[in-house]
Formats: structure tokens, C-alpha cells, sequence
């Protein structure tokens, strides 16, 4: 299986000319570049990064181990510039370990389900195909989609649809899954799919499909993937460099606001509002880089459907980090 045949990285333009600058200025400064891909996946990005800059070492995240291995066969042609890291995206301090230093000078998160996972029929991902109901990315823990979909009550069903899905007929749902339970285990997508559609009122059936956000629901859950992100955003800005930038491609909602608050955040004075001049260690942390969130353009868009929902945000560090740069 070849792995650029089964990934068509996303805005990859943009994240490239976002980066450079700071991967530039590393090399000017006479240090090797480091870039953490938080989001390793099947290596397009981190491919084309490698790429664009002969000097430049990428330490690649994944939990799943056949992106590792997959993303390593892509990539075996740059040597030791390319570190594979097994761990969640929230363990950016293993990848700058990794690769030598304390301090990067860019981190790309392209968040979301990656299409390895998505495109294999056996993982339980894509409601379109019939698979066992696990979809944990990193294939590891005891909680799977069809566990929680065994497990939890009416009420919790209905509140995780809700809450990860934006799902207006999640009460419906949880109720038809609880009743269908009853009779037999719900082990595989088809199933799944079969009581959505069920429990669907006629009128609504052609609004979408029916099992699009119970199953970004049931996946987010299952690998926590809200929580991971609402860590990794804080570690992040902490191991950039001054200079350094952050790229983040986000595909819902959920995600985008978490990306939103912790960059603003960043990119404001701490200053009380009472204080007569703003101390050094009050300044904002980062720059923004784009005006709100880009999106990926109509031709892109046309070309890979996928890209059609993403979010990109992005910042550079302005002041030093906790750390000091010279330990970097």
C-alpha cells in the first residue's frame, strides 16, 4: 500500500508558506529547523516540508501504528530527518525531545479523522461501509463504539450526540439505540446505520445522512479527542521558539473553538485593566497570522471534497517561552 496514493494533504499550499518563514529564520540563525506534525497521518504534509527545505527535521505524531508505518515508507528516502513518534498529538514535548531540542520552530495539527482510518473498511469510521464498530485511532483501550453504544443510558447517549454531533434528533436516537439493544448487540456500522435511519421522521430523510454526526460523535469519544486537543493547544504555544509558528487545520466546530479561544487567548495582553503600563511578562505571547479562519479555496474544495470544511488558524511566538530559547 502506498501512502501518497491514499492521502491528499489539505490546504498544503497555505501551510507551507505559513511555515517557511519561521523554518527560514532557524536556518539564518544557524540552527536545524525543527517542525513538530502533530497530526502525522499518512505524511503528505510533513512530505512536502521535507521537501521544500533540504536542512529541516520533522518529528511526526501519530497514535495509530499503521500511519507510523506507513507515513516511515513514505518518508524513509530523508534519513533521520523525518522522527516518528508514537503518542497522542498532546505529547508535543516527546517530539521536540525526539528530535533533539526543547524548542520548535513550527507545529502543524491537521485535526480530525485521518483518511487511513477513514478509507479502511475495518476500523468502523465511515458509516458508508460495513466494519465492527470500534474506531480507536490508535487501536488500544477498552473503549470502542460499540461499548458505549452497549453502555451508557438513553440520557448519556443523548447528551454525547448532542453535545459532539450538534445532532437535533439526538433524544430520538439514544432511544431507538436503547430499544434496538434490547433485542441484540449493535456490533457493526450497517447496524448503526439501519436504527438511525429507522428512527428518522420522513420528512427529515433527506436532510442529510442520518448517521453523519452520531458517528462524529461516537468517534470523538471514543478517542477523547476534545480533551486531548483542549492539552495540546497550551503545550504547544509553550514549545515554540520566539519566532516560531502554529498551523492548525480544524474540521468542525468542537474543534475550531477550542483552537480559537486558546490562539486568542494567547495573542491578548494579561494586563489588569487598572495597570498604568503593561509588564514584559503581560504581553501577548503570539501574533495572529490570519484574519479569522481561511478556508481552503472553490478549486481546492472541487478537487478534494474533504478539504471542503476545514478551518485554518495560525500564529507566531513574539515573546519567550517558560523556557528559556537558549536551552533549545
Amino acid at each position: 500500500m502506498d501512502a501518497s496514493d491514499l492521502h491528499t494533504p489539505v490546504m498544503l499550499e497555505r501551510t507551507l508558506e505559513l511555515l517557511a518563514p519561521a523554518i527560514a529564520a532557524a536556518v539564518e540563525a544557524g540552527r536545524t529547523p525543527v517542525v513538530v506534525d502533530g497530526t502525522l497521518g499518512m505524511g503528505g504534509h510533513t512530505e512536502a516540508l521535507l521537501a521544500a527545505h533540504p536542512t529541516l527535521v520533522v518529528a511526526g505524531i501519530d497514535r495509530d501504528p499503521d500511519a507510523i508505518r506507513l507515513a516511515g515508507a513514505r518518508l524513509a528516502r530523508f534519513g533521520d530527518r523525518f522522527v516518528p513518534v508514537q503518542a497522542t498529538y498532546d505529547r508535543i514535548d516527546l517530539a521536540a525531545e525526539a528530535a533533539g531540542v526543547r524548542l520548535v520552530d513550527g507545529i502543524l495539527l491537521d485535526l480530525g479523522v485521518s483518511s487511513l482510518q477513514l478509507d479502511a473498511a475495518d476500523r468502523g469510521f465511515a458509516y458508508a461501509k460495513d466494519a465492527p464498530l470500534d474506531m480507536r485511532m490508535g487501536q488500544s483501550g477498552d473503549v470502542t463504539a460499540a461499548s458505549i453504544l452497549a453502555e451508557r443510558s438513553d440520557r448519556e447517549l443523548s447528551r454525547l450526540f448532542r453535545e459532539y454531533g450538534d445532532e437535533k434528533l439526538a433524544d430520538r436516537y439514544a432511544r431507538a439505540i436503547v430499544a434496538a439493544r434490547a433485542t441484540a448487540p449493535i456490533e457493526t456500522s450497517a447496524q448503526l446505520v439501519d436504527i438511525l435511519q429507522a428512527a428518522t421522521p420522513r420528512a427529515l430523510s433527506n436532510q442529510g445522512h442520518p448517521a453523519k454526526r452520531v458517528f462524529q460523535a461516537l468517534r470523538i469519544e471514543v478517542n477523547q479527542e476534545l480533551a486531548i486537543l483542549e492539552r495540546t493547544m497550551p503545550a504547544a504555544i509553550a514549545a515554540l521558539a520566539v519566532g516560531g509558528r502554529i498551523v492548525v487545520l480544524a474540521y468542525q466546530s468542537l474543534e475550531d473553538r477550542i483552537v480559537k479561544r486558546a490562539l486568542q487567548a494567547a495573542a491578548s495582553s494579561t494586563a489588569p485593566l487598572d495597570l498604568p503600563a503593561e509588564l514584559p511578562e503581560h504581553a501577548p505571547q503570539l501574533r495572529l497570522l490570519v484574519r479569522g479562519a481561511e478556508l481552503a479555496d472553490e478549486d481546492e474544495r472541487a478537487a478534494n471534497p474533504r478539504s471542503a470544511p476545514v478551518r485554518l488558524r495560525a500564529a507566531q511566538r513574539i515573546r519567550p517561552a517558560s523556557i528559556p530559547e537558549e536551552l533549545a
